[in-house]
C-alpha cells in the first residue's frame, strides 16, 4: 500500500529533522549519521536520545494548526470568517486541509514508534541496563496509543501498523475494526503503565501516572463502544483515574491563567505534555501562537494571524459569569482588557501593557468588537518570555493531560455508581475556576465543564465522539444546535470594563449546522485514498497473535 510508503518516509523526514541544535534537557539530540547507524543504541543516554522525537516534531502537523481546527472548531468552540470555516461549518471534507496534517501526524507517530521499538530491539547494546531499553519501548507505545486514539476517534477503523518495514511490501493490509483498534490502544497503554517509572527519568518525560491517566480516558471513551455504557469498563476508568489522584502527587495549579505561561511548562499540574524548543528545527517548535494572536502587536513578528477567529456563542453562553469564572479570560480576550503580562507594540506606537483594541463603531457611535479573540497558548512577544519567542516559534508545552482533565475524567465515570463522589470531583475544577460549589450532579454538568476548562486546548471535538459512542442522536442535536454565528461584543466601557453585551450580528442567517451520520466523522483525506485504495475495503479484526507487540 502506498500510503505506507508515503508515511514512512515523511516519518523518516522527520527523523532528519530532529536531531538538530536544541538546547533543553532531553530534547538535546545526537547527529543524524550517529542514531541511524545499528552501532549507535549502545548506552542508556543513546537510547532515550532516540525517544526524544517522540516528544514534539511528529506531532507538529497536527498541532500546528489541526488541534484547534478539529478538536476546538468542529466541537463549537470557535466562530471564524478564517481558514477554518470548514471545520467550523461540519464541512471537512477529504481536501480540508487540518483533515491531511492530522492524519499525516498521527501516522508519523506510529512509525516513529514502530521505529524506535525496532530499534532498540536489534540494535540496543549489552550495557544498556534493561530497564532502559523497556523504558523507551514503553514511551513508544504509549505514543502509538495515543496517536491510535486520535486517529479512531476522528475517522473510525484505520489500519493498524505495527512492523513499518513489513508494510512496505504489503498491498493486501486493510482498515481493522473500531473495536480492534481501541483494544490495541488500550494494550499498549497497559504496557507502558506497568514500565514506566513513577518519577520522570528527566523532566517533562513520560511516567507511569502518565499512562494511568490515559488509560482511564480511553477506558472512559472505549465504554460506548458498543451503544450502551459498559460498566467495567467505566469501573476501570475510575480506577486509574483514581490512582493517579491518590499516587502521583500531581495538584492543580492555583491560578489557572498560570498554566498558560512559558515559565510554568511542566508544572504540577501537568500529566503529560507535548514538549517544544523555541529555538530548534522547524518543527520542534509550538508554532499555534502565530494562527492564534489576533495581531503582530502582542507576538513581536511578522504573525499573528488570527484576527479573524475567535469564540463562538455557544461556548460564551455556557459561563456562568464572564468575570467570575477565571478561566474565561485567560482563554479569550474580551474588548477593552488588560492584559498585564503581554507587552503590545502599536504600529509607530510605545510598548504597553495590553489593552485589547475595540476596532469598530455602530451607527449609534457605541465601540464593539466583532471577534472575542482567542489569549489561551498566546504568550506574548520575546520580553515577556525572557527572550525565548520567535517567528511562529514559542517553546509552551501542549497539555494532552492534566489533572484537571483526571479529576472530571473520573467524575464521569462514577456519576451513575456514586454522584456524591462525581460531585466532589467536579467542584474541585469549579472552585480553581472561582465559581461557587454545586450541591448537585448530572452528566450536562461534567460536559459543560468539560468544554470551559479545556476550550482551545483540542478536547472538545472528543468529548462528542465519546458521546456519539452511546447516544449518537443526543451529539448530532447538540452540535446541530450550536450557534456559531457572528456577533457584536459590547464593552460597558474603556478602558477597565466591568461587563459587556452581546448583540446578534442579523446579517449572518446562518447559524447553526446540521450534523448527523454523513458528516460526524472525518473522511481519509483524498489523497491517501488515493495512494492506497485498499483503504477503501471494509474493515477487519486485527490478529493480535500476528505480530509480537513489543
Amino acid at each position: 500500500m502506498k500510503i505506507y510508503r508515503y508515511n514512512i518516509y515523511l516519518a523518516c523526514l522527520f527523523l532528519i529533522s530532529c536531531f538538530a541544535a536544541c538546547e533543553e534537557d532531553f530534547l538535546e539530540r545526537p547527529p543524524l549519521s550517529s542514531i541511524v547507524d545499528g552501532n549507535y543504541y549502545q548506552t542508556a543516554e543513546q537510547v532515550l536520545a532516540g525517544t526524544a522525537p517522540l516528544y514534539n516534531i511528529v506531532w507538529f502537523a497536527y498541532n500546528d494548526k489541526a488541534s484547534h481546527g478539529i478538536g476546538d472548531a468542529r466541537g463549537g468552540i470557535l466562530t471564524s470568517g478564517s481558514y477554518q470555516l470548514e471545520n467550523i461549518q461540519m464541512n471537512t471534507t477529504g481536501v480540508t486541509a487540518e483533515n491531511g496534517s492530522a492524519w499525516r501526524s498521527f501516522f508519523n507517530v506510529v512509525g516513529q514508534s514502530n521505529t524506535v521499538i525496532s530499534n532498540i530491539n536489534q540494535y540496543a547494546g549489552e550495557s544498556v541496563p534493561e530497564s532502559i531499553k523497556r523504558h523507551g519501548i514503553a514511551e513508544a507505545r504509549f505514543m502509538r496509543g495515543v496517536a491510535y486514539s486520535y486517529l479512531v476517534q476522528n475517522w473510525g477503523a484505520v489500519p493498524i501498523i505495527t512492523n513499518n518495514t513489513t508494510l512496505l511490501q504489503d498491498t493486501t493490509t486493510a482498515r481493522n475494526t473500531v473495536e480492534s483498534v481501541w483494544e490495541f490502544i488500550l494494550r499498549d497503554l497497559r504496557f507502558a503503565a506497568e514500565v514506566l517509572p513513577e518519577s520522570p527519568l528527566q523532566e517533562g518525560r513520560l511516567t507511569r501516572w502518565s499512562a494511568e491517566g490515559m488509560l482511564s480516558k480511553m477506558y472512559l471513551t472505549r465504554a460506548g463502544i458498543s451503544g450502551s455504557l459498559n460498566q467495567t469498563d467505566l469501573d476501570s476508568a475510575a480506577f486509574f483515574a483514581k490512582s493517579v489522584i491518590d499516587n502521583s502527587g500531581a495538584s492543580l495549579m492555583d491560578d489557572y491563567a498560570e498554566l498558560f505561561r512559558t515559565q510554568n511548562n511542566n508544572n504540577s499540574e501537568s500529566i503529560f505534555a507535548l514538549q517544544w524548543v523555541y529555538n530548534g528545527d522547524y518543527g520542534s517548535q509550538n508554532s499555534v501562537q502565530a494562527f492564534l494572536a489576533y495581531s503582530s502587536e502582542i507576538t513581536g513578528f511578522a504573525d499573528g494571524w488570527g484576527g479573524d477567529i475567535g469564540a463562538s456563542l455557544y461556548l460564551l453562553n455556557k459561563y456562568e459569569d464572564f468575570n467570575t469564572d477565571e478561566r474565561r479570560k485567560a482563554t479569550f480576550m474580551f474588548p477593552a482588557e488588560h492584559y498585564p503580562e503581554i507587552t503590545q507594540v502599536p504600529s509607530g506606537g510605545e510598548a504597553q501593557e495590553l489593552r485589547v483594541p475595540v476596532n469598530s463603531t455602530d451607527a449609534d457611535g457605541q465601540q464593539y468588537n466583532s471577534r472575542v479573540w482567542v489569549k489561551k497558548y498566546v504568550v506574548g512577544r520575546p520580553e515577556d518570555n525572557n527572550g525565548e519567542v520567535l517567528q511562529q516559534r514559542t517553546g509552551i508545552n501542549t497539555y494532552i493531560l492534566r489533572l484537571a482533565d483526571v479529576y472530571l475524567t473520573y467524575a464521569e465515570a462514577v456519576l451513575n455508581s456514586n454522584p456524591s463522589e462525581a460531585l466532589t470531583y467536579l467542584n474541585l475544577v469549579r472552585e480553581r475556576a472561582g465559581l461557587a460549589d454545586k450541591t448537585s450532579i448530572t452528566w450536562q454538568d461534567i460536559f459543560d465543564e468539560r468544554l470551559l476548562e479545556f476550550a482551545m486546548e483540542g478536547q472538545a471535538w472528543y468529548d462528542f465522539v465519546r458521546l456519539h459512542y452511546y447516544d449518537p442522536q443526543r451529539a448530532y442535536d447538540i452540535l446541530s444546535n450550536q450557534d456559531r454565528g457572528f456577533f457584536r461584543m459590547y464593552p460597558n466601557q474603556i478602558p477597565d470594563p466591568t461587563s459587556w453585551s452581546i448583540e446578534i450580528d442579523e446579517e449572518d442567517d446562518t447559524r447553526t449546522f446540521t450534523v448527523n451520520s454523513s458528516n460526524f466523522y472525518l473522511p481519509i483525506p483524498a489523497n491517501e485514498l488515493s495512494r492506497a485504495p485498499n483503504l477503501r475495503k471494509p474493515p477487519v479484526p486485527y490478529n493480535f497473535s500476528q505480530e509480537a507487540q513489543e
